[in-house]
């Protein structure tokens, strides 16, 4: 970890602050909407729009790095970000705040390419497991902190945003300053789409159900504080909770998928995600039992992400995982494109409640489905076959999923080499 410090510190400085200035925006523009007095719908139309651009950027990218460099596209994307940022409070119009949520999702996901290249290429195999996890600890601690930051100025004026946008711009004097381009960019071409739900149906639709559920509790969770009547101070605390949980939640489930049936662990998990937010529609006026269901919400979504990611490796040769991953990030895209927009739909027709009901209903289906795939494929790959897991958050680039398929694999065929020594 020391190692892994001293090598990328600058990075992961630059990220954190990037993530507190991507958290902190989020959540404000959900409540800033509901001062603007924006509709349900409107503010779901804005919040979709993050994730169309992240979906192009993660596409766009590479060939823009190849073409110009990672110190080119790195500054002018997040110049891109500052300017948008800036603009929101002085442009108070959903369909202007839609087409900058586009561009900042665009931004965000090239930045991070760029970002996870670059901690990629200074890794060494001794230390990549311990750098993916630094990494993605830093971005939920950027995330978290930012919701705190929520009350330290009013929603209504100019100040947060300004915030936001200073965050953003000093997170890449660190990094610019310390590290150089990286050699040669190249990322690997996907896996069709039909021939990934061929290998795995249910790495596949659960990767799609996901994805709306990922979308509804990072892009809709403060528009449902809003509409529901919470505080800023109780806004910012049910948000982090989904972070936190999505935090603390990740090794322990992750430590128990690599000892049993994977898709009994989907079900299982899936299962308390959607019971936590079934709890949480029925019974609205608790505070604290909010709090416990954004809590388990986060801490089941967003490792059933890397769970799906793991069991599809399960029926993957090792020369395959990398461009299924570009697949699975792609299908998880698609799907959270379209969930702030129909939970928007939902909380227009049945109250700020309908925001759990959405949750609940796409975890249930992730258990329906999950359960009906053990009808179709008896037997699964043995314990003692089974892929390492490795966590990867659900906001991640093509680069950083690949960047743990890695890991996959150099983890697997070092056991593969210990089983041969022994033998």
């Amino acid at each position: 970890m020391i190692q892994v410090l001293g090598t990328s510190w600058a990075l992961l400085l630059g990220m954190f602050m990037l993530m507190v200035g991507n958290g902190l925006q989020g959540t404000l523009l959900g409540i800033r909407g509901g001062i603007e007095n924006f509709s349900t719908l409107e503010m779901s139309i804005v919040m979709s729009g993050y994730f169309i651009g992240f979906l192009g950027g993660s596409r766009m990218a590479p060939s823009m790095i190849r073409r110009v460099g990672h110190v080119r596209v790195f500054a002018a994307l997040g110049s891109l970000i500052s300017a948008v940022l800036i603009l929101y409070p002085a442009i108070a119009n959903p369909w202007a705040w839609m087409v900058g949520r586009i561009i900042i999702g665009f931004c965000f996901s090239g930045v991070y390419v760029t970002a996870e290249s670059w901690l990629n290429n200074s890794a060494s195999n001794e230390n990549r497991g311990e750098a993916l996890s630094l990494y993605m600890i830093v971005q939920m601690a950027g995330i978290v902190l930012a919701q705190y930051l929520l009350v330290t100025a009013d929603a209504g004026g100019y100040v947060l945003f300004v915030v936001a946008s200073v965050m953003v711009s000093i997170a890449f004097a660190p990094i610019l300053l310390s590290i150089s381009p990286t050699p040669a960019f190249d990322t690997t071409k996907p896996m069709s789409l039909r021939e990934l739900v061929g290998v795995s149906p249910l790495g596949a639709v659960g990767m799609f159900l996901l994805g709306g559920v990922f979308a509804a509790q990072f892009g809709m969770s403060a528009v449902y504080g809003t509409q529901a009547g919470l505080t800023v101070g109780q806004i910012s605390f049910f948000v982090s909770s989904i972070y936190v949980g999505a935090l603390l939640m990740q090794y322990p489930i992750g430590w128990i998928s690599d000892r049993m049936d994977r898709r009994l662990l989907i079900i299982g998990v899936s299962a308390l995600g959607g019971a936590a937010g079934f709890a949480a529609y029925m019974i609205p006026d608790n505070f604290a039992l909010l709090c416990a269901a954004g809590f388990l919400i986060g801490g089941t979504s967003n490792p059933l992400y890397a769970l799906l990611i793991a069991y599809t490796n399960d029926f993957l040769e090792h020369d395959d995982m990398a461009a299924a991953s570009g697949g699975l990030v792609f299908i998880n895209g698609v799907g959270a494109i379209s969930g702030p927009i129909i939970v928007g739909w939902m909380m227009g027709a049945l109250g700020p409640q309908g925001f759990f009901l959405f949750i609940a209903v796409l975890l249930a289906a992730v258990v329906a489905y999950g359960i009906y795939r053990m009808t179709q494929r008896t037997s699964t790959t043995s314990v003692e076959d089974m892929t390492s897991y490795a966590p990867v958050l659900a906001n991640a680039s093509p680069v950083v999923v690949e960047y743990a398929q890695e890991l996959y694999i150099e983890t697997e065929l070092e056991e593969e080499a210990a089983a041969e020594d022994v033998s």
